[in-house]
């Protein structure tokens, strides 16, 4: 498995597991055949609220001898709820891994929400139906809760996700321990090219979320459009003999991206894999990037009641 450096000299695979939205039933077999493929990376959340399935699955991986602790790179993420509450929401989240400790631990979102018990992930809406957002804790605050995660060896790596560019370069500006990942979406639909370079350029490895634009899920779910059916990326797929997915994914791994697509079809996550095995031919990156529809495909407002995004 290929991996990236992070700027604190751990080794990261580039390609991962996405665990948002896999069905409880699920995981174990999706886990388990992952691994059997080669997959090593992993991305869960307290959000997702799998966490004790996803631990069972690793459990089980371990104990079978199908796998050591050390080759796993495994992620999880601190919800809105508990930015107030960071050491004990990630000691929550270990306890229901099975884990000693994780490989990176994100901030889910740069906002602080009413806070509903650790662990808990809810998102509390007030008496207008719209999100509660907290104000009493910054995010200051919140990131030096997450370094603190690393002090007590909770943590090797700590990340960002969903932040924008002015919130990444605020980080860096009190961070003691500089971000080591920031993973948000960006497909051929939503390149975000800007937050790509300006991760890189301040050592913070980018991180492609929703790699394919949430495929069907997203259209269903936000109606949102799906770069999947782009003619220019039809097209490649038919030039290269892959899948229009695998052009998307590896457009991402080119410009030096992590993927984290999600599946449980064992013929997927071996497609998927399987974007370590070809390059793109300079004019066809170059092609892909005059796509760009700034469009994101993943809503969070529709249930919060609030544009998050405003």
């Amino acid at each position: 498995m290929s991996t990236i450096t992070l700027n604190n000299g751990f080794e990261m695979p580039v390609i991962g597991l996405g665990l948002w939205r896999l069905e409880k039933e699920e995981l174990r077999s999706a886990i388990l055949n992952a691994i059997k493929l080669g997959y090593r990376h992993f991305d869960a959340a307290a959000h997702y609220k799998t966490e004790i399935d996803v631990g069972n699955a690793i459990a089980e991986a371990i104990q079978s001898g199908l796998v050591k602790r050390e080759e796993l790179f495994i992620t999880s993420k601190v919800w809105n709820s508990d930015h107030g509450h960071v050491v004990e929401a990630c000691k929550n989240s270990l306890k229901k891994l099975q884990l000693d400790y994780l490989d990176l631990y994100l901030v889910h979102y740069p906002l602080a929400t009413k806070h509903s018990g650790v662990g808990t992930t809810a998102s509390l809406l007030d008496e207008n139906k719209v999100l509660d957002i907290d104000v009493t804790v910054s995010l200051e605050t919140t990131w030096h809760d997450m370094e603190k995660t690393v002090s007590l060896g909770l943590v090797r790596s700590i990340g960002l996700s969903n932040y924008e560019l002015f919130l990444t370069r605020d980080c860096l500006s009190y961070a003691k321990i500089k971000p080591q990942v920031s993973q948000f979406e960006t497909h051929p639909y939503f390149q975000r090219e800007s937050l790509v370079r300006f991760c890189k350029k301040h050592g913070v490895v980018p991180m492609a979320h929703t790699p394919l634009g949430g495929a069907t899920a997203n259209v269903k779910a936000f109606g949102s459009i799906s770069p999947l059916e782009d003619p220019v990326l039809i097209g490649l797929a038919k030039k290269y003999q892959k899948s229009v997915a695998q052009i998307a994914l590896r457009w991402n791994l080119e410009r030096g991206t992590p993927v984290i697509p999600k599946s449980s079809k064992v013929e997927r996550l071996k497609e998927n894999l399987e974007v370590l095995n070809f390059k793109l031919e300079k004019e066809d990156i170059e092609l892909i990037n005059t796509i760009d529809k700034k469009f994101r495909t993943t809503l969070p407002s529709l249930s919060w009641g609030v544009d998050v995004y405003a």
